[in-house]
């Protein structure tokens, strides 16, 4: 919560330049989006690393579990304060105003489904959850990957002119990605 929390200190000291409105908008939305590629990062960070919920390493590899847990919840928060943000002080609630936005501002309609995605995610991220839905549990997560290109796509189609940051992402998730494709070979006997 620490990058909120920084957010919350220079709001109050009036330390967030000539649009602080953009600013909370920009910065939660970018955390939100680091967030989510770190929570997507654990899985093959687990199997590179060959930490599996048996062996040496087991204790490790299920501390990680409640890890990626927190981060989804991470980031579906700062995704809902920078849908706040946006609602709240940019738009002033006129919905109307926010409609037209979500269906003319392509870039907005991609981040709005994008929040659509993580929605169910964060309601199911309970053991609770796991437990009703079973195998669904993990199909219905793999929303995350969909929620993370939209939130690129979002990214890309806001961005004016330095495209290096939401690329750097990109490449990110793409790595992320291929490595849900990549299985370690068993070690040989």
């Amino acid at each position: 919560m620490l990058p909120a929390l920084a957010l919350a200190v220079a709001l109050a000291r009036d330390a967030l330049g000539a649009n602080p409105v953009e600013e909370l908008t920009h910065e939660t939305g970018e955390w939100g989006l680091r967030f989510l590629l770190a929570s997507l990062a654990i899985t093959p960070l687990r199997r590179l690393l060959g930490w599996r919920a048996a062996g040496p390493r087991a204790r490790l590899a299920r501390s990680l579990a409640p890890a990626r847990r927190t981060l989804g919840l991470l980031t579906f928060s700062y995704a809902a304060g920078h849908l706040s943000v946006y609602l709240l002080l940019d738009q002033g609630l006129a919905w109307g105003a926010i409609w037209e936005d979500v269906a003319e501002r392509r870039y907005i309609t991609a981040g709005f489904a994008a929040f659509c995605c993580l929605t169910p995610l964060a309601v199911t991220s309970t053991r609770g959850w796991m437990r009703r839905l079973g195998r669904r549990w993990s199909q219905l997560h793999r929303l995350a990957y969909l929620a993370g290109g939209l939130a690129l796509v979002h990214l890309f189609w806001l961005t004016k002119a330095d495209y290096r940051e939401p690329a750097i992402y990109a490449g990110l998730l793409a790595l992320l990605l291929l490595a849900r494709l990549w299985r370690p070979r068993p070690a040989s006997a």
